[in-house]
């Protein structure tokens, strides 16, 4: 069967193939009755526009590129926050008849591929998530003059707006929990250092350390569960008498209260333990997690209406959204 053609189109709804490119090509040139007849001629021949053609006229493709600077075993990991990102700025920009194309990013190699891809002029705009502090994309996008965005406020002083979540605020609210229950041995697994989400976590751990006359107790993982295992031993070695830890994300916590459990600590008993971000794990940890909350699903929409916004000649201002503290037994 023969793909039905744009003229066959006009032909049903009794229109020229000007008038009918228009209707498709979402021009508001067109009085209702006719946009409406060109509709259900569409739908009744089951018309499918060229989409090559249809970004000759309209200068757009109508795609979004969601760069990831992350290794493939990173992204399809356990981690949550990238799945719903990826899954909550599809669903937002589907609702406008766009879709995303997924890129990773973690090399010099991928780095180069994804600036020929979009300097290329196969995407409408720019996604970035997970990047880290040497990460050359932000300014090699920029200079594109392609509408970019960020998931994340970037580590690099170039000018691109983000979404974020307040981390230094809410990393002070998990702490000033841990001291206002007593706790004064309290340590902190904090996230990587060349991620601005792994910085400000920490700096909220020690501007309410540092107002409460308490020492830091610091050890470094990357946002996995394995290095909050490995983390958690070594602060353990490190200050045996520890009654509280601060973990800068949900999935550093479950390997930390793991270690915990192996060494013979009671929790909270003996150490109480904080998170960060509410995975849906953290409701079924043993024991149940004390974490803060912030909305990633929300962000990512927040992302994609920044976006969309600048196609519009929108503002650019950054977006942040506050955090919750959610309280559990762990702490």
């Amino acid at each position: 069967m023969r793909r039905p053609t744009l003229e066959a189109v006009a032909a049903r709804a009794g229109v020229s193939r000007a008038t009918a490119s228009r209707v498709v090509n979402g021009q508001t040139t067109v009085a209702p009755h006719i946009r409406d007849a060109v509709q259900r001629a569409i739908d009744e021949l089951g018309y499918v526009p060229n989409s090559a053609a249809r970004s000759l006229v309209t200068q757009r493709t109508d795609s979004i590129a969601l760069v990831v600077s992350e290794p493939g075993t990173r992204v399809f990991s356990e981690d949550p926050m990238f799945s719903t990102v990826i899954r909550s700025a599809s669903v937002a920009l589907e609702a406008v008849n766009k879709q995303v194309v997924l890129m990773l990013a973690s090399s010099a190699k991928s780095h180069a591929r994804v600036e020929r891809y979009i300097s290329g002029g196969h995407v409408d705009g720019v996604m970035l998530i997970s990047m880290h502090g040497a990460d050359p994309l932000p300014a090699a996008l920029s200079r594109l003059r392609v509408p970019v965005v960020s998931y994340g406020r970037p580590a690099v002083p170039v000018d691109i707006p983000y979404v974020d979540n307040d981390n230094v605020g809410g990393a002070e609210i998990g702490v000033r929990h841990l001291v206002e229950t007593g706790r004064r041995r309290i340590a902190t697994i904090a996230g990587p250092q060349d991620m601005i989400g792994g910085q400000d976590r920490l700096a909220g751990y020690r501007n309410v350390l540092r107002d409460s006359d308490l020492r830091s107790i610091v050890a470094i993982g990357d946002f996995t569960r394995e290095s909050g295992a490995v983390a958690m031993r070594q602060l353990l070695r490190d200050d045996p008498d520890l009654d509280a830890v601060f973990v800068a994300n949900d999935l550093m916590a479950v390997g930390a209260l793991q270690s915990l459990r192996h060494s013979g600590r009671r929790v909270p008993d003996d150490v109480a333990v904080v998170g960060f971000d509410d995975i849906e794990a953290a409701k079924y940890t043993e024991p149940p997690l004390t974490t803060l909350r912030h909305p990633v699903a929300e962000q990512a929409t927040a992302m994609v209406q920044l976006l969309l916004g600048l196609f519009e000649g929108g503002p650019a201002e950054p977006v942040i959204m506050p955090t919750e503290l959610v309280i559990r037994e762990s702490a």
